[in-house]
């Protein structure tokens, strides 16, 4: 009976004698290692197994050595085909009918599908270099993939600091076009002669100094990408002059008549909403048509704040790698007055405000004394229970509470942003100790409905 329910079991299970010999090794064993049963008895588990814990940490010798099981020991096991199989294992003496231990009996499952379930919820968290815990940056990246494989323009709406140039660098190096130039420009910081002469190039006499040909950035991102930052400050004229390449994709060098071809894959970011200048007839809207096929809005810094723990290590490590500084990382209040804080300036200014403490602290750990003043003259309160309080419940508990805010303390709506379910929202309110206003009942005959 005993081995007619180790053979239905899905589990994997082995037994060995004191000699490490393998004595028993039922189906699920066989399936999961890809190991026939008369291959396996009579040899050595490690031989069978070649896992990572055989030489010094295997679970059985251990419990054999204390007479203790153990349970849920990870680790891995190579298969017939040489491949790596991630298993859990938990671990038991064998005794006879006078209590003498004749050997060990271990029980390992395989976690394959769960490491596999893990990376692909890991991946919908990350696009290439990017990573967020936001429920907004995770549907963007949904799309990314897709994105990133056309040529279609790409338009990137966000608050300045918002990370509109790393994203579009990431589209970039994501694509097939990854191994032909970036090249960025800003389309505010030159007036429209300059501008003209850096995107189109000119010819030699086009203009006084013009003392040789030059390649515009059209020439020189042609199979690659032109990066047009805050497009949203072109002149009236100069968008005239955009909006033919972006139709014809074809355009003049100054002092030139000779019309040349571009395959330079576009994308514009701007802070401002080009919709709204499109009805103050401050962007054209042909142009925005053009821009407006493939649009992005960046969330705010304030609004994704789940993030920044990530965000703030990942600065702090580069900062440690350039500036050859040791730093471990911040208290438990830099992060609460992180998290108080409305970041106007968005990732730029948390970058700022790191880099800032970086060069002032003289210990491992970057503390409030460290942050500029202004960051902490808030309604913000040093936890006193800083060393109990973990970054992490910090975290869910102020996205908890800012999803309610954006969402007018609508339970279903603030879970659906953050892409849970009802049930895990209430618990994780529960546990967290936060009041939700009372919902209003229904008035009905014979109740005021107070």
């Amino acid at each position: 009976m005993l081995e007619k329910i180790l053979e239905s079991i899905s589990d994997g299970v082995f037994t060995v004698d004191l000699n490490w010999k393998i004595m028993y090794f039922n189906r699920a064993a066989e399936e999961i290692t890809g190991i026939k049963r008369k291959d396996a008895l009579g040899k050595n588990c490690c031989e069978v197994f070649k896992s990572n814990m055989c030489e010094n940490q295997c679970p059985l010798r251990k419990t054999l050595k204390s007479g203790k099981p153990l349970i849920d020991r990870t680790g891995y096991i190579i298969d017939l085909k040489g491949e790596k199989i991630p298993i859990s294992v938990s671990t038991a003496i064998l005794q006879n009918e006078k209590g003498e231990v004749i050997g060990g009996a271990e029980t390992f499952r395989n976690l394959s599908e769960l490491y596999e379930l893990k990376k692909e919820i890991e991946g919908r968290k990350s696009f290439g270099d990017m990573f967020s815990e936001s429920f907004q940056m995770q549907k963007i990246f949904s799309i990314l993939p897709a994105v990133s494989e056309c040529s279609s323009t790409v338009l990137i709406q966000g608050e300045t600091g918002t990370g509109k140039e790393v994203l579009a660098k990431t589209i970039h190096k994501m694509s097939g076009r990854a191994q032909k130039p970036f090249i960025a420009i800003n389309c505010s910081a030159l007036p429209d002669t300059l501008l003209e002469s850096e995107l189109f190039g000119y010819k030699k006499g086009a203009f006084t100094g013009a003392d040789r040909d030059k390649a515009g950035k059209f020439t020189t991102a042609d199979g690659g990408t032109l990066f047009l930052d805050e497009i949203g400050e072109l002149s009236g004229a100069f968008q005239v002059k955009l909006l033919r390449v972006l139709q014809e994709r074809e355009y003049e060098p100054l002092g030139s008549n000779e019309t040349m071809k571009t395959d330079a894959r576009i994308i514009a970011a701007t802070n401002k909403d080009l919709s709204e200048m499109v009805k103050k007839n401050e962007i054209r809207q042909d142009l925005f048509y053009r821009l407006n096929v493939i649009t992005i809005e960046l969330p705010p810094l304030r609004k994704r704040k789940q993030d920044i723990p990530y965000l703030a290590e990942q600065i702090l490590q580069r900062l440690n790698i350039l500036q050859k500084k040791n730093i471990a990382g911040f208290s438990h209040d830099v992060i609460s007055a992180f998290f108080a804080w409305a970041w106007p300036g968005n990732i730029r200014e948390l970058e700022n405000v790191i880099e800032r403490a970086f060069v002032l602290c003289s210990r491992k750990t970057i503390s409030l004394e460290d942050l500029p003043p202004e960051l902490i003259a808030t309604d913000f309160v040093p936890s006193k229970t800083s060393d109990i309080r973990t970054a992490r419940i910090l975290v869910e508990e102020r996205t908890i509470l800012d999803a309610l805010e954006r969402n007018n303390n609508n339970r279903s709506a603030a879970a659906k942003e953050l892409g849970i379910d009802k049930t895990t929202f209430y618990r994780k309110v529960k546990n967290y100790g936060i009041k939700l206003p009372q919902k209003r009942r229904k008035s009905s005959p014979g109740n005021s409905g107070e």
